[in-house]
């Protein structure tokens, strides 16, 4: 159930509904709008059915919603998300923000170049890999800690702050402690105990839809990160697995609109794994902003031919500033920027 107040109600106002509200034993989370605020009652609704809540001063009305995920519905929030902030940036604005890198991070020295180069032609954030999920046991799953402290020397050089994988529940705080976003990759999105556990940390997530999820698993996924109190959540279409095999994987592009309406969460997009070949990663990714997408996440290397992981959809530094260049057409068709 949700509680909708008026936007001017006062502070002590919103106090009093939420006293009233969690007395019973409910939660309540608070959204406040440019129009209204939004009070969100979490628990068992029927406790609230004798409280005469329209009689509170500054309540508009009240509505139940209907959907499974609660949080992450368009329905909880007042306005939609705009503040997931990383570093001086937010995803969910008018800017479509790029975050750009390699998929593992191989030495500080490649890192440094990379950071630099993306970050000249307008990326937002630095990608890179310290630990790495591989198909394989037998391939390069990352340098893991001290991949960690090189992406924070270079994020230090290059004022890039920095997006990666957590893999473990035993590795979230180490990887928080180093990163400014933790990624849950598509093979961990319904990983319930590292979902509750980067929900309880102070850092943005970037969640992944999983290889065979439905876009309903992905929200649900989402709630169990909102649901432990943190609601820094930015979604990410890659594709899923279907009985094509021409390209990595299917990239489902009615995605980015159907989340934009259903969640108030920003929605960005991953062509380089959707793809997995370079020369369709910026056609997928013109696409993506067209349909709506609050930003990409590409893999960018500087010699894509010798990269331990993910070279033949990595673009070179030349490719890079190509696919940001031509990006800024379809942004600005879209009304937005990059």
């Amino acid at each position: 159930m949700i509680i909708v107040a008026r936007k001017d109600i006062a502070a002590d106002g919103l106090d009093h509904i939420r006293e009233r509200v969690e007395a019973l034993g409910l939660r309540t989370q608070i959204s406040i709008g440019e129009t209204s605020a939004i009070i969100g009652c979490f628990g068992d609704d029927a406790l609230l059915g004798h409280v005469p809540l329209l009689s509170i001063p500054g309540v508009d009305s009240i509505r139940q919603v209907i959907s499974p995920y609660k949080l992450a519905a368009r329905d909880f929030a007042a306005d939609r998300t705009t503040g997931v902030q990383v570093g001086s940036r937010k995803f969910g604005g008018k800017a479509c923000l790029v975050a750009a890198g390699p998929c593992s991070v191989e030495n500080e020295e490649m890192m440094k170049a990379t950071g630099h180069a993306v970050g000249m032609q307008g990326a937002a954030l630095l990608r890179g890999g310290a630990f790495k999920p591989r198909t394989s046991p037998y391939s390069f799953d990352g340098l893991k800690d001290e991949g960690l402290r090189i992406l924070a020397r270079v994020r230090d050089e290059t004022g890039l702050p920095v997006v990666t994988e957590v893999l473990d529940p035993r590795h979230a705080e180490l990887v928080a402690g180093h990163a400014d976003m933790l990624q849950i990759g598509a093979r961990n999105m319904q990983n319930f105990s590292l979902l509750r556990e980067v929900g309880q940390l102070h850092r943005p997530v970037l969640l992944k839809r999983g290889l065979s999820a439905t876009l309903k698993e992905l929200l649900l996924a989402a709630e169990y990160v909102m649901s432990r109190g943190n609601m820094q959540v930015v979604l990410c279409e890659r594709g899923i697995r279907t009985f094509g095999d021409e390209m990595r994987n299917t990239f489902d592009l009615a995605a980015i609109p159907w989340l934009k309406a259903e969640t108030h969460l920003p929605v960005i997009a991953d062509p380089s794994h959707a793809a997995g070949r370079r020369d369709l990663v910026a056609p997928l990714s013109y696409a993506a902003v067209a349909a709506g997408a609050d930003g990409l996440i590409v893999e960018v290397h500087p010699d894509p031919g010798t990269a331990l992981s993910d070279g033949d959809q990595s673009l070179d530094f030349e490719g890079f500033s190509r696919l940001m260049r031509d990006l800024k057409v379809f942004a600005e068709a879209a009304g937005r920027t990059v």
